[in-house]
């Protein structure tokens, strides 16, 4: 039976949405007469872009029909699944429709391995070049690169393309033997590199000639799979400190593991997705890009997992609470981003403000300081600090203090998607909902406490 551009559309956007790894570009092309649509600074779905426009993009697959068997993948051709493709022609049409009428202001476009990588890029590029070139479309592009593709059809596109990605998928080389057998690390590893090679090059030949063709402006990106495999968060943290280093990477997205099929190579999930330690990830990766945190700060080999109760900051400032409190008016700023409560921001505002008159907890809390976490790390001008004492009742009056709520808080819950197993196995046993959280909640600070 003959499908439909619309029934091909329904198939190809739900089939992408397992993919995590889109965001805004970064890219500055404004509108220019002749050309259809601009990239400035947009972003994906429903996001917010850095000067307060919310913006969205026709995020969909060029087709779902897949060579590999990818077992955590629900494109992979074991499966069975509708499937659909796009000629190039019909996904430009699509997504040029769509912007006229302003739904979309731009395109991420990912792929299933039709036959080789090669044929896949190829109709990707040629969708690609109909929108660039026929229809000049000027509108940010995020294009994801086929693992194993000829590095001569990646150069091409990169130059059509704004931002560029290659999923690592899974953190290490046996799990990606185990559960997707079909790609292996250097077809990963060594796209990543082109483009971060190639990427620099741009920058380069853009100083001495303004009109050079840009490759992928916007960068690279990459997804990894939490959950589906037993690596542990240091690993996570670790490969992802490497690929920030190696790579120029923009950003590293990370997939809590849903399980869409059943495969005895991947755990069974009784709960629900670990969303809270992609939760957590999220949290270390911003320490990592802009608190000037190294990955063995935040974790180690005696602690590879994340801390539940606390996130990654606070726990690391209640370990090291030795090195506290520090002085808001004298403190240099690296210590300044190691403060609960201050970010890069309100460590800058601090660093200038601070060279023209003391800073008080007023000055602070117009500075975005966050006092409630950050009154037991500071003292300032008028304030001595909130310092709950040393020892292990120190440590445990901190802990009760610093507590992520959204563990526990039932109105937070959507952040965290997280209940501890001992609520419900109170709750069961016939104690009232409040009052197993209080519990639960009072154990966790007392096992916390001594761990510290």
């Amino acid at each position: 039976m003959e499908q439909t551009l619309m029934d091909k559309l329904t198939i190809l956007a739900d089939s992408a949405k397992y993919d995590v790894a889109c965001t805004s570009s970064g890219a500055s092309r404004t509108a220019r007469a002749g050309i259809l649509g601009s990239c400035y600074a947009p972003g994906c779905c429903h996001a917010f872009t850095a000067d307060g426009r919310c913006v969205s993009l026709l995020k969909v697959l060029m087709t779902n029909c897949c060579a590999f068997d990818c077992s955590y993948c629900v494109n992979r051709k074991s499966n069975d699944i509708p499937r659909a493709t796009f000629t190039p022609r019909e996904l430009a049409e699509l997504t040029v429709e769509f912007y006229r009428r302003n739904y979309i202001e731009g395109l991420f476009l990912s792929s299933a391995v039709l036959g080789t990588p090669d044929y896949t890029t190829e109709r990707m590029l040629a969708a690609l070049r109909l929108l660039r070139v026929e229809y000049r479309f000027g509108g940010y592009i995020h294009a994801k690169a086929i693992p194993g593709t000829s590095p001569e059809l990646l150069q091409q596109l990169g130059y059509l393309a704004d931002r560029l990605s290659v999923n690592v998928e899974l953190p290490s080389e046996q799990s990606l033997n185990l559960l997707a057998p079909d790609k292996g690390r250097h077809s990963i590893f060594r796209p990543m590199k082109q483009i971060a090679v190639s990427g620099a090059q741009s920058k380069q030949e853009l100083t001495v000639y303004r009109h050079a063709p840009k490759f992928a402006p916007a960068g690279q990106s990459t997804q990894m799979i939490v959950g589906a495999s037993p690596e542990t968060d240091y690993h996570i943290l670790k490969l992802t400190e490497g690929m920030y280093q190696k790579y120029s990477l923009k950003r590293v997205f990370y997939s809590a593991y849903i399980p869409v099929a059943e495969d005895t190579r991947l755990p069974a999930l009784d709960t629900k997705p670990p969303l809270l330690r992609e939760h957590r990830l999220y949290q270390a990766d911003w320490l990592l890009r802009f608190y000037q945190f190294k990955a063995d700060e935040i974790l180690d080999e005696a602690n590879q997992s994340f801390n539940p109760y606390l996130d990654p900051k606070c726990n690391w400032a209640v370990q090291h609470y030795g090195l506290f409190p520090v002085d808001v008016n004298r403190a240099p700023f690296e210590m300044l981003l190691r403060v609960p409560g201050i970010g890069p921001k309100s460590a800058r505002r601090i660093w200038h403000a601070r060279k023209l008159s003391s800073l008080g907890l007023d000055e602070l809390k117009r500075m975005g300081v966050v006092l409630k976490r950050a009154q037991y790390f500071i003292t300032c001008k008028g304030f001595a600090g909130a310092h709950p004492g040393r020892g292990t009742a120190g440590r445990e009056r901190i802990t009760q203090a610093l507590i992520d709520p959204n563990v526990f808080g039932g109105s937070c819950e959507q952040l965290s998607l997280f209940t501890p197993p001992a609520v419900d196995n109170l709750i069961t046993q016939g104690v009232a909902p409040r009052a197993a959280m209080r519990m639960v909640r009072e154990e966790a600070v007392q096992c916390l406490a001594k761990a510290l």
